[in-house]
């Protein structure tokens, strides 16, 4: 594959993620936020709160509060941000309005607890494919940024600011139920997105130590069809100098792996660790292939 072709690639597979995200973003809000009242922060919980007091629709306000942010980060933390948050800026009030002009699109559920499930685990999942290729949503994101380079408060500080205020605000006009709706929202989107931010990635990474390393360092390498990492180490009882096999593999060979461990060595202590993401040789980049026959 040359260069052109995997820059096309990556453009091709960045804007297909960003339009697959506002798109399922729209969806979760429009069948489920907006028709049960679901407090919720962002930009669009902002806009929920102002609709009741300017008649617009939903999505128009929203265009205009990202469109004002945007206007705001470009002036105060430079165009790189602009052009990073320009297309989802623009797109998901788009896909919002349209969206909402389905018809029967807000009684897909009565329920508002399932709307709440549904809606968190939509939302949690539309953010993590958006922010997976590098971009994000805009919004109350870009006023954290703000204000963090402000007051030089953590960003993470800012965004619970932000969203405190914004479902403050929904808080006014609600009851107590539709703010505990608001929480297992809240709750299942933060799980959701961590969970798509790593599909895929996530490795399960064995460390054995056993006297008998090299031979396990070739059968990994050739049984397994796997990459083997030599750590030097110290024994705690014995005090002897030797080495750990560290390797790193997929879910699917972990039996085949600890299998394989037992064979060289039944005594072999082995530690089992899933590890978030994995990036490199052998995983992001290909695997290099060598002939152990030479090594005799």
């Amino acid at each position: 594959m040359t260069t052109t072709t995997k820059k096309l690639y990556s453009l091709a597979r960045t804007c297909a993620a960003i339009l697959a995200g506002n798109a399922l973003l729209a969806f979760a809000v429009a069948a489920f936020i907006i028709p049960h009242d679901i407090i919720m922060g962002g930009t669009t919980g902002l806009a929920i709160v102002l609709a009741r007091v300017i008649p617009a629709e939903t999505a128009t306000i929203v265009l205009a509060l990202n469109t004002a942010l945007l206007v705001l980060g470009g002036l105060v933390l430079g165009r790189k941000l602009v052009t990073t948050t320009l297309a989802s800026t623009l797109l998901y009030p788009l896909l919002l309005a349209l969206m909402e002009r389905i018809p029967g699109i807000g009684t897909v559920t009565s329920d508002p607890l399932m709307a709440s499930l549904f809606g968190g685990g939509l939302m949690g999942a539309s953010l993590g494919v958006v922010m997976r290729v590098g971009s994000s949503t805009g919004g109350m994101d870009i006023a954290s940024l703000v204000l963090h380079k402000w007051t030089h408060v953590p960003v993470s500080v800012c965004v619970y600011v932000m969203d405190i205020l914004v479902i403050g605000g929904q808080a006014i006009f609600s009851s107590a139920e539709p703010i505990l709706y608001a929480l297992v929202l809240l709750v299942l989107q933060s799980l959701v997105l961590d969970r798509v931010m790593i599909l895929g990635l996530a490795q399960i990474q064995l460390f054995a130590v056993t006297q008998r390393y090299e031979e396990l360092r070739r059968r990994i390498l050739t049984e397994l069809e796997a990459g083997a990492t030599m750590v030097e180490i110290q024994t705690g009882a014995l005090q002897q100098q030797q080495k750990g096999v560290l390797c790193v593999i997929p879910r699917r060979k972990l039996y085949a792996a600890t299998e394989l461990i037992q064979s060289v060595d039944p005594t072999a202590f082995i530690t089992i660790t899933q590890v978030k993401e994995v990036r490199g040789r052998g995983f992001t980049l290909e695997r290099a292939v060598r002939d152990l026959d030479e090594e005799g």
